[in-house]
């Protein structure tokens, strides 16, 4: 057959197959002694994974009782886990989510039914015994935090969402809140950051899919995504900025749909999967633009690749198992086996045969060198930011390695915060960073408490030294104005708003349980020094009092959701009462301290009981049939 009538038939086709590296991906279980028996896995209702994977441990939720626990295992020690393996137990509540953090393979996050977020720092060596104290302890959520996840570029930064319809953003080295995002009107599902850490997704039980930038605490674009009434998720996908989101119709068919950032009015393309009851988790890989859909009680895990054509979405294959899956730990890349092309591995969560099972997702390839076409470089563990860049308003790519030899491939470019593209198309303005701290009030000898711990959990000890919440010099600059307008201005560098107090005579009341507080916001504009190089840490000092920053007392005899719920003033009303405040205040903190650690002493002693009656149990020898 000649050349011409290879080219005769090709023009005859009906379709062109298409061309991918990828589209002979497929599944591999791994075989029973490289997995993980005899694991007690959560039977929470909850809708996140219960599972991260890192390349030194694998961590999951377990059913316990008295609070909430979770295993740090070892990657190599597989086979069966012993039944009184070390835990890592703190919470009052079921622990909801968990995250490796992306630079340290030691430090992990969790949040709890007892509204609170946590981070662990693990020992070199893996554990040798429970694990019951925790290195930050977080508390904002007046309901259970459900959903957490590291910053992708900036270190210290950590995102938690909860059952209070609230985002939170948090500085973990300092222990103290970024900023709270209050503007979902009901329980959100998902989050999902970008490339570069710059907005995060999310879908809400009120339907809509939002983008918004934390940094100023603004929904960037809106619109309405699957209508059904189950849980949707989110997840950007490839660096053109597009959205993957899974989610219900009316019919509770399941979805999959491709959205373009930068017009959020209809879908790319939209695909019905099937009609199972399950919520679908979506897995993105960059690296391959390859996006896996596992739906909770399923067994099945598909894969479609995503491109820049018109259509966007193109299915792939699918891996078929008979044992419905509770959930999924996802391998970062750098921890894959380059040399049996694994693009991906997942860690599987059997919860009715109490095993976890890792699957591999591998490219047919006959030679086992490596294969760059398939590896591109991958983000590494050094952070592009800190997080206090981060805060001032500076964005960077990731920090990208070679998977072969582990060198750093990149250096990405600082840039500040740009303006971002509206659906019509405008730009909107710069947007102003926002950050909260916790001031002093001038009438106190020491800096208020904060947040609300037990004694010698404050925050992580680094080797700089820890910020002192000193009183600023600004607030001595308190001017009243004239009795015609109530309002408090103090001089300072940052923008000009103006803020009418509540009239305190009218809600005040001696008799109150609660003594009142005063919420302080503040608001900063980072500037540019002279010059082309980028702004050092963004906050620019007082020395220009042309520009001003008013504070707004908000009087509340119980936190509300217009209080930030742990960054308080006390009220100036006379020396006498502000004294008794403190008093008042520092015994509480000391009772609820004490609580914790009677809480945390009574569940250690149950364990220790548990394990006392495990040794003292005979053992039957050789030969015996009844001991």
């Amino acid at each position: 057959m000649t050349t011409a009538d290879i080219d005769h038939l090709r023009t005859q086709m009906p379709f062109q197959v298409r061309s991918s590296k990828f589209r002979h991906v497929f599944g591999r279980a791994h075989r029973k002694e490289q997995c993980y028996e005899n694991i007690k896995i959560t039977r929470n209702a909850h809708d996140s994974n219960f599972c991260a994977v890192n390349p030194k441990f694998i961590a999951v939720v377990v059913e316990s009782s008295g609070g909430g626990s979770f295993l740090c295992i070892p990657l190599h020690q597989t086979g069966r886990v012993d039944v009184n393996a070390p835990r890592i137990s703190g919470h009052a509540g079921k622990v909801l989510d968990i995250k490796w953090s992306p630079f340290s393979d030691y430090m992990i996050a969790s949040c709890s039914d007892d509204n609170t977020v946590k981070v662990w720092q693990l020992p070199e060596n893996g554990l040798k015994g429970n694990l019951t104290e925790w290195v930050v302890d977080l508390h904002g959520h007046s309901r259970r935090a459900t959903y957490i996840d590291w910053h992708p570029t900036a270190e210290n930064v950590l995102l938690s969402a909860g059952m209070d319809f609230k985002c939170i953003l948090w500085n973990i080295e300092q222990a103290e809140p970024i900023n709270i995002i209050d503007c979902h009107k009901d329980t959100v599902f998902s989050m999902s950051w970008n490339r570069e850490g710059s907005l995060f997704a999310s879908t809400c039980k009120d339907r809509n899919l939002r983008i918004i930038d934390p940094r100023i605490s603004s929904v960037a674009m809106e619109t309405q995504g699957h209508v059904g009434n189950k849980a949707s998720k989110v997840a950007f996908v490839s660096s053109q900025n597009k959205l993957i989101t899974t989610g219900f119709d009316r019919m509770s068919t399941r979805q999959l749909a491709l959205w373009d950032v930068k017009n959020l009015r209809k879908p790319i393309n939209m695909i019905e999967m099937d009609s199972s009851s399950g919520v679908v988790l979506p897995f993105y890989d960059y690296d391959s633009k390859v996006v896996y859909t596992a739906g909770k009680g399923d067994g099945n895990i598909r894969y479609f690749e995503i491109t820049d054509d018109s259509e966007g979405i193109h299915y792939l294959n699918q891996f078929q198992s008979p044992f419905p899956q509770r959930g999924f730990g996802v391998m970062p890349k750098r921890g894959c086996d380059t040399s049996k092309c694994e693009v991906m591995r997942f860690y599987k969560l059997l919860a009715a045969k109490d095993i976890i099972e890792p699957i591999s997702m591998i490219v047919p390839r006959k030679s086992d060198k490596f294969h760059d076409d398939i590896y591109p470089p991958t983000p590494s563990m050094i952070p592009s930011l800190s997080a206090d860049e981060w805060i001032s308003g500076q964005n960077r790519e990731p920090i990208l390695m070679s998977l072969l030899d582990g060198s750093v491939t990149n250096s990405p470019k600082c840039t500040s915060a740009n303006a971002v593209q509206k659906q019509d198309g405008s730009l909107a303005q710069t947007p102003t960073i926002t950050t909260y701290k916790a001031l002093s009030p001038p009438q106190l000898d020491r800096p208020v408490p904060f947040p609300t711990t037990a004694p010698g959990q404050m925050g992580k000890q680094t080797g700089q030294p820890r910020q002192q919440r000193t009183e600023p010099a600004s607030l001595k600059n308190i001017k009243r104005l004239s009795s015609n307008e109530d309002y408090i201005t103090l001089s300072d560098q940052s923008l000009d708003r103006r803020v009418k107090p509540l009239d305190l005579d009218k809600s005040h009341s001696t008799e109150q349980s609660q003594v009142s507080r005063t919420a302080v916001k503040k608001t900063w504009t980072p500037t540019s020094p002279a010059g082309n190089d980028p702004p050092t840490n963004g906050f620019t000092g007082p020395d220009n009092n042309s520009d001003k920053v008013h504070i707004k007392k908000v009087w509340a005899s119980s936190p509300s959701p217009n209080t930030l719920p742990t960054m308080h003033l006390w009220q100036e009303v006379s020396l006498n009462e502000s004294e008794l405040r403190k008093a008042y205040f520092s015994q509480m903190e000391e009772i609820k301290s004490l609580k914790e650690q009677i809480t945390l002493k009574d569940k250690r002693i149950r364990l220790l009981e548990e394990e006392i009656a495990t040794m003292k149990k005979p053992r039957c020898g050789p030969g015996e049939s009844d001991c």
